[in-house]
């Protein structure tokens, strides 16, 4: 059943809300809609009183391990991390606390989908397909076409997310995330032709991120997608300094699911 999942974005070490189409190296060009005063770990312990399993903490560009960290100490075990993920640092993430690992940018090198680099993750966590979540984010490539998006969401790759492409990665992983980042941060609803397609593709968990505003969008994905995609909310939440709904609302939310 469609089911509210919360984040932690990180840029430059602070908890943001951001324009994800906005998001390059230039900071002059970035877009933010809040920055918070509170550290990860505030952000973590919010969602482990609430019991929000399945929160995805995202390091946008370098200098936010630390905040990473601070978040994984605050819930072990209850948080998921994305962002500068390799072969190389996947295992020690899972060690620090982090019950998955989201892999993105790693696997696209020049932009080109690379099944050697996802083996070498996959056998760097011990064959453990549980502890992986694949991030097919992407930008919408015509009227019914995404092709997934990497380096902050500015390069397109050669993958395009269709049902082929679910198929291929699905063996290999727990779950997807799927940002719209031509959605992500403007508050304006979420994809739901990209929702549709997503519960129509894919047979493991999946969560759609960009747009999300209030209850009514949790219910609009939990009707197109017959309850098969789950829907983050950022920028919105009152916690975010958004004011089209409260994170206690999502928390009921989820409790009604059952």
């Amino acid at each position: 059943m469609t089911r509210f999942r919360p984040c932690i974005d990180l840029h430059a070490g602070q908890v943001k809300q951001i324009v994800g189409g906005t998001l390059d190296s230039a900071t002059a060009e970035l877009k933010t809609n809040f920055v918070s005063p509170h550290g990860a770990a505030h952000f973590a312990k919010l969602y482990k009183d609430n019991d929000l399993r399945g929160a995805h903490v995202i390091m946008l560009g370098p200098g936010n391990a630390d905040a990473a960290r601070e978040a994984l100490a605050a819930w072990p075990g209850g948080l998921q991390v994305g962002g500068g993920v390799t072969d190389g640092n996947a295992g020690d993430w899972i060690e620090m606390g982090a019950e998955k690992v989201i892999i993105t940018s790693y696997l696209f090198p020049e932009g080109r989908f690379s099944q050697e680099r996802l083996d070498a993750v996959l056998a760097a966590l011990g064959g453990d397909r549980s502890k992986l979540v694949i991030d097919l984010s992407c930008r919408r490539n015509g009227e019914d076409s995404w092709f997934v998006a990497m380096n902050k969401w500015q390069t397109l790759t050669d993958m395009e997310v269709n049902q082929e492409s679910i198929k291929r990665l699905e063996p290999y992983c727990s779950e997807f995330l799927i940002h719209a980042a031509d959605n992500e941060g403007l508050q304006r609803g979420v994809d739901e032709k990209l929702v549709q397609r997503l519960a129509e593709w894919c047979s493991i968990p999946v969560t759609y991120a960009g747009g999300g505003r209030n209850l009514e969008d949790l219910e609009t994905v939990k009707r197109l997608s017959g309850g098969r995609v789950d829907l983050t909310i950022g920028s919105a939440l009152d916690c975010f300094g958004g004011n089209g709904v409260r994170l206690e609302e999502c928390v009921e939310w989820n409790r009604r699911q059952g």
